[in-house]
């Protein structure tokens, strides 16, 4: 009885430790996105005031005309040689206008310095309409800055942390309309990759025919077309909801990345190697220096003379030639390389070498 208890909890845990990796494999949602469906860039020109003298000097003259026009839709008329805007900075507002927002929703926006102000810490960004690429009117973003940083200093010295010229205003613009978005064409739905790879999009049109029967057409490399069926004709979110779930192994191309500054090595696991051979070794060369006195005899009339002698000693290290067999997964290679005894920076020009052999099959970028 108490074995079959104990098997039984075996098996619950098994199915339980099984089941998240089918939940969070890999989906078409996940490798793909629907094309008509994007984010759309805004951005505005503005002004923030409530800078405790930290803001545009007088050089920037825009701050100035940026003012004088301001007061005037006031009805506040002034010089711009009455003007001292050290309270207030000239910012360009940055945002991103998510697909299907609807006007009276809020999104976050990014507020830059454009003359030149210190810092932006404590100051209100005035009522900024951003644009999109078409000039008009998307949004309206106002609000108090939050600056993740800050900048001191007197008497000659100063300290700054990060970067007091860039803030932002979470929730600070409010949509005044929303972009029109058509995903659907003559029937049908498109999958754009978010890498173009010929075996994905056609794993992914497998994937749905499998699902719903023969709807799919992988057109190219970076997009599938989906026929929409009759019986989600009016309901078509029901539908992408669907086949956004469904699971689909992505494919890429052998590739190892190489940082050379930080000595960085990531390579792919279908990254593939002949049998090639390489011998790993280092000179060394140490340079001593010694101090000698000579001493003259006493009453001799002599003086002491200091003299630096200096020695070079070449050592070179003894360097295995070791044959690396062909592998067929990262994890031999890597265990290969070890048995050389290599360096990340070592493994950076062997897997060079080997590339300019011939024997690596993967690309090799360098960053």
């Amino acid at each position: 009885m108490r074995r079959l208890i104990v098997f039984s909890l075996i098996t619950m845990l098994l199915a339980a430790s099984a089941a998240p990796a089918l939940a969070y494999g890999p989906r078409i949602k996940d490798v793909a996105k629907l094309q008509g469906v994007r984010s759309n860039q805004l951005v505005g020109y503005g002004l923030v005031v409530g800078l405790a003298g930290t803001g545009d000097s007088d050089k920037s003259t825009f701050t100035v005309q940026s003012i004088v026009n301001m007061l005037k839709n006031f009805g506040i008329t002034i010089s711009t040689s009455q003007l001292k805007p050290k309270n207030v900075g000239a910012v360009m507002v940055t945002a991103q206008l998510p697909p299907f927002i609807k006007p009276g929703d809020t999104i976050d926006i990014t507020v830059s310095s454009l003359g030149d102000a210190k810092s932006l810490q404590g100051g209100t960004l005035l009522q900024t309409p951003l644009k999109a690429a078409n000039g008009a009117v998307y949004a309206v973003g106002q609000g108090p800055l939050s600056v993740g940083g800050f900048s001191a200093g007197g008497g000659g010295a100063s300290q700054q942390k990060n970067f007091p010229t860039v803030g932002t205003i979470p929730g600070g613009a409010i949509v005044e309309r929303d972009v029109p978005t058509q995903f659907e064409a003559g029937g049908s739905v498109v999958f754009v990759l978010n890498k173009p790879d010929f075996t994905t999009a056609s794993r992914i049109s497998e994937a749905v025919d499998r699902r719903f029967g023969p709807i799919s057409r992988a057109s190219d490399a970076g997009s599938v077309s989906v026929f929409v069926p009759l019986e989600y004709t009016g309901n078509l979110v029901g539908f992408i909801a669907a086949l956004e779930e469904l699971p689909v192994t992505p494919d890429s191309a052998a590739k190892v990345v190489v940082n050379e500054r930080t000595g960085t090595v990531v390579m792919g696991g279908n990254v593939t190697i002949d049998t090639v051979a390489v011998a790993q070794g280092g000179l060394t060369v140490r340079v001593s220096s010694s101090t000698e006195v000579s001493q003259p005899p006493p009453f001799s009339g002599g003086s002491t003379v200091v003299t630096q002698n200096k020695s070079v000693d070449a050592k070179e290290q003894q360097a295995p030639l070791i044959v690396l067999p062909a592998t067929a997964n990262v994890s031999d290679l890597v265990s290969a390389l070890n048995a050389v005894g290599a360096t990340p920076r070592d493994v950076i020009s062997i897997l060079q070498a080997i590339k300019a052999a011939g024997a690596l099959h993967a690309e090799l970028q360098l960053i």
